[in-house]
């Protein structure tokens, strides 16, 4: 009988303890998918801002921002005259741009903006239609805080390892074109047609070991293909 009471007892503190466990994971906070992005990258823009404070780039510059393709440029190699600020953080998506905007995009004032994004966010699932939302915003964004200041975009290019993309790369990269055609500020830069061969597949000789990344041969043809848009008033 005693035993019995005991196993009760037992039975009952074990399962206060499981409903108190629950209760609070129903009352804890939900993070929002612009939260989850302000940790991700957190550190990364801190530390940009850690280098601006003790050496700090100047304004009307041309300004590059992105994901991992922006953030390998060694753009003193492509455009050594030109003054340039590197702003890439690997990995990230076009709504990582967004959110960051007034932090590596606005605060320094460029007279140019060359983004590259959306490849991650395709390969993450997303739909060419928010890709392209997604784009609109940043460009609204930044032309809202800095009306004289132009955006030139890095068409998603064809890559080896997710070539099975290509059908959503190309939807993607056509809708975002015809949506700057409308704005003497926005630039489109065709970068997705030089980097095929005459069969429409990617050329190997532009990317490193990966498949993904661009290596030096990648990158000069990138900068042959930017130049254009980099000198025009």
């Amino acid at each position: 009988m005693i035993q019995n009471v005991a196993n009760t007892q037992v039975r009952q503190v074990v399962l206060g303890g499981l409903l108190a466990v629950f209760a609070s994971c129903l009352s804890a906070p939900a993070v929002s998918a612009e939260q989850a992005a302000d940790n991700r990258w957190e550190s990364e823009i801190r530390a940009f801002e850690r280098q601006d404070a003790q050496r700090r780039p100047p304004e009307n510059a041309v300004l590059f921002v992105g994901s991992s393709s922006v953030r390998l440029w060694k753009l003193e190699e492509s455009f050594p005259k030109l003054d340039a600020i590197n702003r890439g953080f690997g990995g990230s998506q076009l709504a990582d741009a967004v959110h960051f905007a007034e932090r590596i995009v606005i605060a320094y004032r460029p007279r140019l903006v060359v983004l590259y994004a959306g490849d991650n966010d395709l390969a993450a699932g997303k739909k060419p239609e928010q890709v392209v939302a997604d784009f609109k915003q940043f460009a609204a964004k930044v032309n809202a805080a800095l009306p004289e200041t132009r955006i030139a975009y890095l068409a998603i290019k064809p890559s080896i390892k997710r070539r099975a993309l290509i059908a959503r790369i190309r939807e993607t990269n056509a809708a975002i074109e015809h949506f700057i055609s409308g704005d003497e500020r926005l630039s489109y830069v065709d970068v997705f047609h030089p980097m095929l061969t005459a069969d429409a597949e990617p050329r190997p000789e532009l990317f490193r070991a990966d498949g993904l990344h661009l290596n030096a041969e990648g990158y000069k043809l990138w900068a042959s293909v930017l130049k254009p848009t980099l000198t025009r008033p």
